[in-house]
């Protein structure tokens, strides 16, 4: 894809094995030097409300997923952020979204698009797309010990399968549990509403538009019921993060796009 950072490549490598090769994961050359990041940090919980980030939702539509979150951390009861980004492409072919302790949440995705590139660099092909979905849910685990404490980090994944030539959805749980989904997912403080709302409305032939729309409308009725979900704010041009994921690789939704989206959304709700 035109301005992809990820590289051209269209083979897919097999399924990771149980431990993968040390020279494929960046993760056990990191451990295997001492500078892998400390995530078991301290005994007891932090004393401190850090950021949390809110609500995420994935679906599938006619060529692709869709993966979309809203823009707010809170810490506690108070609003930490009003524009965090929840949602990143992983490598060309799939994307991933956050929620849970947003620092350590977005630490996590940058060593996993690290991971990706480097399986590639070493063995000249991607992981296939479960491969991908099995080594986040490896990371997911290896946070059980902070998650115990609070810290809790729960990803969504999607992405478009080469093999399978359809788009594929994960969820996982706080203990690194790894789910395939059939057509929508959610996760976040607002999920259920938003998982509520998708079970009502949607239908599997979305094409790319309506899919968009059906995102940003499931998080605009989160946003309604859950205090800590935000919803769209065009006044000061805050709209959701979008991605969109097709047999061409990822697209970022930009907000110009997204303002027309939130206009109809908006102006067709109660």
């Amino acid at each position: 894809m035109s301005g992809s950072p990820f590289g051209p490549k269209d083979v897919t490598g097999p399924l990771p094995i149980d431990e993968v090769l040390p020279g494929s994961s960046f993760w056990a050359l990191m451990d295997r030097r001492g500078i892998l990041p400390d995530w078991q940090g301290a005994e007891n919980a932090l004393p401190i409300d850090l950021p949390d980030a809110t609500t995420v939702l994935a679906l599938r539509w006619e060529d692709g997923v869709v993966i979309a979150g809203d823009r707010r951390a809170t810490a506690g009861t108070i609003i930490a952020h009003k524009r965090v980004k929840k949602v990143y492409a992983a490598d060309r072919f799939s994307a991933v979204a956050i929620s849970g302790t947003a620092g350590m949440a977005i630490e996590l995705i940058k060593l996993f698009q690290t991971e990706l590139e480097h399986y590639e660099k070493i063995e000249g092909t991607r992981l296939s797309l479960e491969g991908k979905a099995n080594f986040l849910a490896r990371l997911v685990r290896q946070n059980l010990p902070l998650a115990f404490q609070g810290l809790v980090v729960v990803p969504l994944f999607c992405g478009f399968d080469e093999r399978e030539q359809v788009g594929r959805l994960y969820s996982f749980d706080v203990v690194g549990g790894r789910y395939d989904e059939e057509d929508y997912a959610t996760t976040g403080s607002g999920g259920s509403e938003a998982r509520s709302f998708l079970k009502a409305t949607y239908r599997p032939d979305l094409d790319a538009e309506s899919a968009i729309e059906l995102a940003v409308e499931a998080l605009v009725a989160a946003a309604e019921e859950d205090a800590a979900t935000g919803g769209p704010d065009p006044r000061r041009g805050i709209y959701p993060n979008v991605i969109t994921v097709t047999a061409d690789g990822y697209t970022e939704v930009p907000d110009d796009d997204l303002a027309g989206v939130t206009e109809r959304v908006l102006g067709g709700r109660p």
